[in-house]
């Protein structure tokens, strides 16, 4: 299996800190100021990003079992950013708005960096997945 240096595990805890703080900072007092009186796509939006936040701090404790949780992290900026911010800065309609959060979508690029790569192939391709038959209430019952 492969091995993470210490090294990488501080870089991962770097990264877990900066979004618990980044996200925490702005996320946590509308989730407990106002969240109620926004509407139901911000409402979501921010209970998403508040729990993202909240998640991140089990990185910092747990950085190789909460990689999924950095996966998330690339996966919705990349879409975000190729669905959405693209489109409009090829078109040359990106509002100051949208232009603040593919700005903050970019700093995304940190992730991978910080991603001990040998690890995740080791585990998560390499790795056999989880049987789907045999464990209680999923699959053929076997009696």
């Amino acid at each position: 299996m492969a091995k993470v240096s210490v090294f990488r595990l501080y870089l991962l805890r770097g990264v877990y800190l900066l979004i618990a703080v980044g996200l925490g900072v702005q996320m946590w007092p509308k989730v407990f100021g106002h969240v109620a009186t926004m509407m139901l796509p911000q409402g979501i939006l921010t209970c998403m990003l508040w729990a993202l936040s909240v998640l991140a701090i089990l990185g910092i404790r747990y950085p190789l079992q909460m990689l999924p949780l950095l996966f998330f992290e690339m996966t919705w900026k990349a879409a975000w950013l190729l669905t959405v911010a693209f489109p409009l800065w090829s078109r040359g309609r990106m509002d100051p708005g949208t232009a603040d959060t593919a700005f903050a979508c970019l700093m995304v690029v940190i992730v991978p960096i910080a991603v001990p790569w040998s690890y995740v192939v080791a585990h998560y391709v390499r790795n056999p997945g989880d049987p789907w038959t045999g464990v209680r209430g999923i699959g053929p019952s076997r009696t």
